[in-house]
């Protein structure tokens, strides 16, 4: 069996994947998430590792758009990871790293360390890339030059980099959901079970006032916990959208009685799959 993740080697998603190494069970590695999400739709992988949500940054909306819009395949399960970002640099600059012009990373780690990097580093340039093990990899290929990387512990390792400040993200208690995608159920190796969740994206068919609460009272009187609410752009015309809700359930008759509810009342639902949560230990 292969499980894709988004890497390189290094990144949070890779910490994810390492729970699902096993045996009989081979990771290969992708540069984006809409190469991972390919890989689980042509088949070239069993199942896919992306992450879905930042506790700080909101939803990957990468992950949640290419689902909804693109991708047949469920969520198997979800493992939530705590998150710590590091500011690393090539050993040559360990000791002057105040000095760095460049701040290379992906896009979530540069937007949950803003606060660190305007006390710090205010006047160096923030630029992007596809995930922050490819951040870590360009500063080492790169030891003639004063720029760093924002990324995880183990990207550091990997690539033998040196890291001059730690636990730099904005708030301590940064979390990121990933979510495994995919055609063939995945259980990740020495973390329990939290709780059941089942995730919609719901559009009305008609643009009338009152359709969010009428989406929202069917779940409302019947009882039932969402955990999150989201509205995404349908990608048709501005102010089309569609809405992204967590529930957290273990009655799936009363759910489906509320999906038919919905149904009868014009909703459009695309069900995303009913999976585990696990919860992974701090590193």
């Amino acid at each position: 069996m292969k499980v894709g993740y988004l890497g390189p080697y290094g990144s949070f998603t890779s910490i994810v994947a390492n729970y699902f190494e096993k045996a009989d069970i081979k990771l290969k590695d992708y540069t984006s998430i809409a190469k991972c999400l390919k890989a689980v739709e042509s088949g070239e992988v069993h199942a896919a590792v992306v992450p879905i949500e930042n506790s700080i940054e909101g939803t990957v909306n990468t992950t949640l758009d290419y689902m909804y819009h693109y991708l047949n395949q469920s969520v198997v399960c979800e493992i939530v990871l705590p998150i710590n970002q590091q500011l690393m640099v090539h050993p040559n600059f360990k000791n002057n790293w105040q000095l760095c012009n460049k701040i290379y990373s992906h896009p979530q780690a540069l937007a949950q360390t803003q606060l660190f990097l305007e006390e710090h580093l205010n006047h160096a340039v923030q630029i992007m890339t596809e995930s922050t093990t490819e951040a870590a990899e360009i500063i080492a290929n790169h030891s003639d030059i004063p720029i760093a990387a924002i990324a995880s512990v183990e990207a550091a390792e990997t690539f033998g980099l040196s890291i001059v400040s730690r636990d730099i993200q904005d708030f301590q208690e940064n979390q990121t959901r990933f979510w495994v995608i995919g055609t063939e159920l995945v259980k990740p190796s020495m973390l329990q079970k939290h709780v059941s969740k089942q995730s919609f994206g719901i559009q009305m068919t008609d643009n009338r006032p009152g359709n969010l609460h009428r989406i929202l009272s069917v779940f409302s009187w019947r009882e039932i916990d969402l955990s999150k609410i989201e509205s995404r752009p349908l990608r048709t015309k501005l102010g089309d959208y569609y809405f992204l809700i967590d529930v957290i359930h273990d009655n799936n008759q009363l759910m489906q009685n509320a999906l038919e509810e919905l149904t009868i009342l014009g909703a459009q639902i695309r069900d995303f799959g009913k999976y585990p949560v696990y919860i992974a230990p701090i590193v």
